[in-house]
């Protein structure tokens, strides 16, 4: 699926296109089945001069898709390719992967796209998770694609009964796709969850800190910085976009927003503090909570507190043998994301499972 970060790109993108005629194409992946680059629910802009927002994988794939798409502006009529032993075969050997794709790509006008993905767009930046359908075949055959969004408050943008039913259904977890028949006959939509950006909210100022910071921001996600003390939220070289707050411990829950899908990493570099602002968060349910920690400081920090609705991830960090301040960052990152996809954060080749979340 496209991210949080990729949605804002891609609507940014559509949002300046030229009124009228179509001028670029939207690749959507439909369908995938295997080892591929990645997963349904992913989606491309390709400009009529070959230019693309938020790039699917940049190999032979690609080439062949944003040739396709190409087309697709030229004339004006939506089609669906497929790569699999019967189609494309000569793309899947060079990808060298053993997947499978299907690709739905659709010319763009701006004033229709953005008629979906408005609402989308207010979902992502109310941080409320949502789920977006789009129906693009019916009896086996492409159709104009027609979108429609059902957010965590129970509204549905879509005029089409069709679509109404897809969006009743539960929220899926992932990307799928259901087939719905009727007396006009068999349609195929892609239901597909979208998901508010990821939140990281560090708790003490200090170079590691920033250093994840600036990070993070590279993956697309939602950034805070508390400290207690004013001065060093005032200093150079925090990244841009940052949030900041000044709060004590006491006042950490009236200060913030906090929810499932936020992260915290607590490292003031004071025991007594990390304490205070663990316990402060005991019941509160998050995404990951970590400590920038020894084992010893670690066990110390675990015996402070009483009962969490989450695990303390303390040392915090994946073992890469990490030193400095980057290499710090790029091990607690690796933790976050690798909880975040409930995955061990083990070396890939000792896994025998699907390599793309």
């Amino acid at each position: 699926m496209s991210s949080a970060a990729e949605w804002r790109a891609l609507i940014d993108a559509i949002g300046r296109l030229p009124e009228g005629t179509p001028t670029a194409a939207l690749a959507t992946l439909v369908r995938t089945r295997g080892s591929t680059f990645r997963h349904a629910g992913t989606r491309m802009l390709v400009h009529a001069d070959g230019r693309v927002v938020c790039e699917l994988s940049g190999g032979c794939p690609q080439r062949d898709i944003v040739e396709r798409a190409r087309a697709v502006v030229r004339d004006g009529r939506s089609k669906r390719v497929a790569y699999n032993a019967e189609s494309g075969l000569d793309v899947l050997m060079e990808m060298g992967c053993g997947g499978e794709l299907e690709v739905l790509i659709e010319p763009v006008e701006r004033a229709d796209a953005m008629g979906w993905l408005a609402p989308l767009e207010t979902c992502l930046r109310e941080r409320r998770a949502a789920t977006l359908a789009t129906w693009f075949a019916r009896d086996g055959a492409t159709i104009t694609p027609r979108h429609a969004l059902a957010d965590g408050m129970a509204r549905n943008t879509s005029a089409y009964d069709t679509l109404r039913t897809a969006l009743a259904r539960p929220r899926p977890d992932r990307a799928e796709v259901i087939t719905l028949s009727g007396s006009t006959g068999r349609d195929e939509i892609l239901r597909e969850p979208v998901q508010p950006p990821h939140v990281l909210i560090v708790i003490g100022c200090n170079a590691t800190a920033r250093t994840l910071l600036r990070l993070v921001q590279t993956l697309g996600w939602q950034t805070t910085l508390v400290d207690n003390d004013p001065r060093r939220l005032d200093v150079s070289g925090l990244p841009p976009g940052l949030t900041t707050c000044c709060a004590e411990p006491a006042q950490l829950r009236q200060s913030l927003v906090l929810d499932p899908s936020n992260s915290v990493m607590v490292m003031t570099h004071n025991l007594a503090r990390d304490a205070a602002y663990l316990h402060a968060l005991e019941d509160v349910p998050l995404a990951y909570v970590g400590a920038l920690s020894s084992r010893e400081r670690a066990a110390l920090l675990r015996a402070e507190l009483e009962a969490p609705g989450w695990s303390l991830h303390a040392p915090a960090g994946l073992d890469v043998g990490a030193n400095t301040p980057e290499e710090i960052a790029l091990s607690i990152a690796a933790e976050i994301l690798a909880v975040q996809r409930a995955r061990e954060g083990g070396p890939l080749r000792a896994g025998t499972g699907v390599i793309h979340a």
